[in-house]
C-alpha cells in the first residue's frame, strides 16, 4: 500500500527537480506536513490520484473520454489498497480504463513527469464534496497501436492526440521535450 510517507518521498524529489512548483503543490506540502492521509479518497481535503501519459510511436498522446466529467482527460485515477508505488497504481489505472497491460508500455523514468492540481466538483449521488487531485503523472512510451477494452462506466471513447493538444502547457512542454532525441 502506498502511504503517506511514499507520497512525501515522491513529492520531495519531484520538487528537487522542480522547484518552481512549491507554491503550486504548497496545499499537498500542509496537507502532509498535518498528517492527512492523502492517499485515502475519503481525505476531502484533497488526496492523491496518478495518471498515465502514453504517447505512441508517432508522438501521439491517449486520452479518454471521462463519463462523469463529459471531458477528454488522460487515463488515472484514484490509489487503491493493492498499489504500492505510484507509478503502479498509474499502471494500474491505465490497464482499467483503456484495457492497456504495463507490458506494453515502457516508462519513460522512474518519477512522476509532472503533479497537477485540480478541483473535484461534488459529486451528490457519491456523497463526495467538492475536493481537490493532486495528480501524480507519469510518462510512458508504448508501440501498440491500440486500446484492448474501455472501463465502460467510467470512460466512453478513447482518442490518439498530438502532444501539442495536451491541455496543460506545463505538461505539454515536459512531454515534448522528453520525446526529442
Amino acid at each position: 500500500m502506498i502511504g503517506s510517507i511514499k507520497v512525501h518521498q515522491a513529492l520531495t524529489d519531484y520538487l528537487d527537480a522542480n522547484p518552481e512548483e512549491k507554491g503550486t503543490l504548497a496545499p499537498l506540502s500542509d496537507l502532509l506536513g498535518l498528517g492527512a492521509d492523502v492517499t485515502s479518497r475519503k481525505e476531502f481535503r484533497g488526496h492523491v490520484t496518478a495518471g498515465a501519459i502514453v504517447v505512441n510511436d508517432v508522438h501521439q498522446v491517449l486520452h479518454i473520454h471521462h463519463l462523469a466529467l463529459d471531458k477528454w482527460l488522460l487515463p488515472g485515477g484514484h490509489l487503491e489498497v493493492q498499489d504500492e508505488t505510484l507509478l503502479q497504481a498509474a499502471l494500474r489505472e491505465l490497464t482499467e480504463e483503456t484495457g492497456v497491460k504495463p507490458t506494453a508500455v515502457d516508462t519513460v523514468c522512474a518519477g512522476p513527469i509532472h503533479i497537477d492540481v485540480h478541483p473535484i466538483p461534488a459529486n451528490e449521488l457519491k456523497g463526495e464534496p467538492a475536493h481537490q487531485h493532486f495528480d501524480f503523472r507519469y510518462l510512458f512510451r508504448t508501440s501498440s497501436a491500440g486500446v484492448l477494452a474501455l472501463q465502460a462506466e467510467e470512460v466512453t471513447d478513447f482518442s490518439w492526440r498530438a502532444v501539442e493538444e495536451i491541455a496543460d502547457e506545463t505538461l505539454r512542454q515536459r512531454v515534448a521535450a522528453a520525446l526529442r532525441p
